[in-house]
């Protein structure tokens, strides 16, 4: 067995109404549909909530859940908030250009772009506070299969050391040349 595709990705949010605002608006996602029930179906808890799925393209979709009788969203006090996130990828630089102009023209604190050197990002948060990353791929076949090549010796010493490996320097060190 091997999985094809992520079929969705589900996460909790605020307000759906602002979600799926949000979500067309900033990233121009198309509300595919909505489930509304009083009880959860795998396990049948009394506990009424909305779901929605917003396409992400290629036949990806993003979910998100509305639990009015839950307590309120929190995250993880103990993970920085830079950690967790949603990355989607664009066609091309001005796709790319486009979203980030899309978000600023919404007075989203955008970050970036960032330079990862196979692939270009910048970052925001939507109205629930979940992080997103949008990022056009830039890497030649060459550095994906450098990387790939490398990753289980990554792997390895990092197991061993708990330290970063600096096998993958590469790819921001152009970036730490110009701040030293």
């Amino acid at each position: 067995m091997k999985i094809e595709k992520f079929h969705h990705v589900a996460y909790r949010c605020i307000d759906t109404k602002a979600t799926v605002e949000f979500y067309k608006k900033v990233l121009n996602m198309d509300l595919l549909g909505a489930i509304a029930e009083d009880n959860v179906p795998s396990t049948k808890s009394p506990d009424p909530y909305m779901h929605i799925f917003l396409d992400a393209g290629n036949g990806s979709i993003l979910a998100f859940f509305e639990l009015p009788n839950s307590p309120a969203m929190g995250r993880d006090p103990n993970t920085p908030e830079w950690t967790q996130h949603i990355a989607f990828a664009v066609k091309d630089a001005a796709a790319f250009e486009e979203a980030h102009q899309r978000a600023r023209d919404a007075g989203l604190d955008v970050v970036g772009p960032t330079d990862h050197t196979i692939f270009k990002s910048i970052y925001f948060f939507d109205p629930s506070g979940h992080r997103l990353e949008v990022v056009v791929d830039t890497a030649t076949p060459e550095q994906l299969q450098r990387m790939k090549d490398l990753a289980p010796r990554m792997i390895e010493d990092w197991s061993q050391t708990r330290s970063p490996p600096r096998h993958m320097a590469w790819l921001h060190e152009k970036e730490l040349a110009t701040v030293q």
